[in-house]
This record gives structure tokens, sequence and C-alpha cells, in this order.
């Protein structure tokens, strides 16, 4: 496994600065990392960037959240596509899953996933596995893959913890081959990375990409 060919190499805060964000990009290219993933303000510099290269242009929806209502995630969503999105890693509406507002939750991905596949995008369903309990992280996967996601993912990396192997082996066993696992949160370096791996992940959101692909090599 190449490791690099894994990475989302991300760079989310909000105060990331547009040298910054070039200097993400310009690593993505080096490293090959599968993806850069940016706040929506620099998908479309991102995609100009990147459009004669393999690396996908990730972005996120309703984040850090999830709590938009459903119209404001659809625009965010047909935005960001319109700019050059490739991939789109969206934030579970959370209080609905913990209010079992279930029918809801089901309709806002739903029609999410029907604007990115129409677009040739991927779209991945941000969990917040911290903030639900295993219960709710087993029917958050369900009504994702039931609703047209094309993966599941662990964290924003911006509530109370991230990425957890036990949560990403939970998510893996939770949905069908047809969807995929994505671990972020806190995964700073090589050993947490493969941990992940081995836990079922198949897709890494990392702000420490170089370090981790460097030590891959040193191995």
């Amino acid at each position: 496994m190449e490791i690099n060919r894994i990475i989302d190499h991300t760079l989310l805060k909000p105060g990331s600065t547009e040298e910054q964000i070039e200097k993400l990009v310009k690593e993505a290219i080096k490293y090959n990392f599968y993806s850069v993933c940016v706040n929506p303000i620099w998908v479309k510099k991102c995609s100009e960037m990147l459009k004669v290269t393999e690396v996908k242009v990730c972005t996120v929806i309703g984040f850090p959240l999830g709590a938009n209502t459903k119209e404001t995630k659809l625009f965010e969503t047909k935005n960001a596509i319109e700019n050059g999105a490739n991939e789109i890693d969206m934030v579970i509406n959370i209080g609905f899953i913990k209010s079992k507002k279930y029918s809801e939750v089901e309709e806002e991905i739903s029609e999410i996933a029907k604007i990115c596949h129409k677009n040739n995008a991927i779209l991945k369903v941000i969990l917040e596995t911290c903030l639900l309990s295993k219960e709710e992280i087993v029917k958050a996967c369900e009504i994702s893959e039931n609703s047209g996601a094309d993966f599941v993912k662990t964290s924003t990396g911006f509530s109370d913890s991230g990425a957890d192997k036990e949560d990403v082996a939970l998510m893996k066993k939770s949905v069908s081959d047809k969807v995929r696992v994505k671990a972020s949160g806190g995964i700073r370096d090589y050993k947490k990375a493969m941990e992940m791996v081995e836990s079922g992940a198949d897709r890494l959101g990392v702000s420490a990409g170089v370090e981790i692909y460097e030590k891959s090599k040193s191995i």
C-alpha cells in the first residue's frame, strides 16, 4: 500500500492563509496525495492549481457542526462542485441523529448524494463519532449507506476528540463493501495512521501528511 494515495492532505483551520493553501497544494502535488481537503473559499483556487494533476479537491459542507438547514447544505454542495470540488465531506445532522429524527437525516444525505453523483463527485458523511453512542454510530452508518453515501467519516477534528480505532472498526463493520471509511481528527503520526488503516480505514484525513509519508518510507 502506498500510504500517500489514501491521504486527504488537510488544512481546515479558520485562519489559514492563501500562502498556506498554496503550500498545501504544492505538497500534495509533490507527494501525490489523493486530495487536498480545504474550506469552501479555497476550492476554486485549489482546483485551478491542480487541474493538470491527478490530485483531487475535497471540501467540507455544514462544517463543523452539521446543524445548518438542509437547504443551506444543498446550496453549499452545488456551489462547491461548481467551483471544482471532486469530493464533498458533509457533517451529518448530529442533533437529529440523537433525537432519532432519522427520516430527516436520510432525506438530507440522499438529496446531497444525488447532487454529488449527478456531477461525478464523491460524498463522505462525517459522523462526529465522539458525540455519538455506539448504537448511534451504527445507525448513522446505516442511514448514510441507505442514502447513497460513498464514505462514512469519523470526525471533523473540531470537536471533543478525533478518530478512534474502535470506532473505525465499528463503522467498517456497520457498512457493506460499497461504502468506505475515512478516519480523520488527531492522526498526527505514522503509528496512529497505520492503526486506523489496520482497523479498516480506506482513507485518512490528516494535516501531517508529509511527515506520515516520509516516516512510511523510512521503515
